[in-house]
């Protein structure tokens, strides 16, 4: 195989985006995308939930490519519509098909392996995988030895599994409240939060919230740069989810302090039997393909990187983190 200037591994938005910097510098990028159309990996919890914004330099055209409607945001099939018609558009070699299992340094650059023994050879090389291929479930009280279903967010594909159920779902951003409220309407759901939900309006002045991020700058201001960690998200709202709230469907409680068999344990100490906790925890980066990299990611496998590029290996960089 001909050797490639940029090797960028994943197909998603964040992919399809990095894509343009190099061909805008008359390099040759390669995208190398494991399943067989561009557009990522779209958690399952967010199948029937709507996706606010797709990455700056694919929004314009990618919006232009597909109707929409100003009154909400697309859904995960019309993302993922919106995505593979803008790669379709874009002037780049994607390749599908292209599972990476790892990528090590060779003289000049970086080699990677694909599941099916290919290894092209490239000057540099951009992780744009994404954080979905990685759900995170914290380490809570005895949760390994609760006897009920344990499931993540990212296994919940509909609400109808938890039919006449009792069900705790755990978590304080968007998707935790989303799928706590959507089950709510068929089962008796409680969000677990160690805090209250905080809640941000969707309109100001009639105009969405990413609108005022985009405009003021704030959206691609270097922000992270100040807080060690990122920041709690509040749940983005249009009035429903804290409407459903307040009214007790969702009954939102402080985290169980303990589990012992089908039972949770409550601050006030009262123990309930339940069908499920549904952990709706987020994800981390998955990036054990990057392991051959020596300093590549830490003893956890997160990426070491500031703003993008790696600190100690040569070549890598990393989009789509948080």
């Amino acid at each position: 195989m001909k050797r490639i200037d940029v090797a960028v591994i994943g197909g998603g938005q964040s992919g399809l985006a990095a894509v343009q910097a190099p061909l805008r510098e008359g390099l040759w990028p390669v995208v190398l995308e494991a399943s067989d159309r561009p557009g990522g990996r779209v958690p399952a919890a967010a199948l029937r939930q709507p996706h606010a914004v797709l990455a700056r330099p694919v929004q314009r055209p990618a919006r232009d490519a597909v109707p929409r409607r100003p009154d909400r945001y697309p859904h995960r099939d019309e993302a993922v519509t919106r995505l593979t018609t803008y790669a379709d558009r874009l002037d780049a070699d994607i390749r599908t098909g292209r599972r990476v299992t790892a990528a090590r340094q060779v003289p000049g650059g970086c080699e990677v392996e694909t599941e099916g023994g290919e290894r092209p050879r490239a000057r540099s090389l951009v992780a744009a995988s994404g954080s979905f291929g990685r759900p995170h479930c914290p380490a809570l009280s005895n949760l390994d030895v609760f006897s009920g279903r344990l499931l993540h967010a990212a296994d919940c594909r509909n609400p109808a599994p938890f039919t006449g159920q009792r069900v705790v779902v755990v978590g304080a951003g968007n998707f935790a409240v989303q799928i706590a409220a959507e089950p709510g309407e068929v089962a008796s759901v409680t969000p677990a939060t160690r805090e209250p939900v905080k809640f941000t309006r969707r309109h100001t002045f009639g105009r969405d919230l990413h609108f005022w991020l985009s405009v003021t700058g704030l959206d691609t201001a270097p922000l992270g740069r100040v807080p060690r960690r990122p920041p709690t998200q509040p749940v983005l709202d249009d009035g429903r989810y804290r409407a459903a709230l307040r009214s007790g469907r969702p009954d939102r409680r402080t985290l169980f302090t303990g589990v012992g068999g089908a039972k949770v344990t409550w601050p006030s100490g009262d123990r309930e039997e339940v069908d499920a906790i549904v952990p709706a925890t987020g994800y981390r980066p998955g990036l054990p393909y990057l392991a051959h990299l020596d300093g590549a990611l830490d003893a956890e496998g997160k990426p070491q990187h500031r703003e993008g590029p790696a600190i100690k290996v040569p070549g890598p960089a990393f989009v789509g983190l948080e």
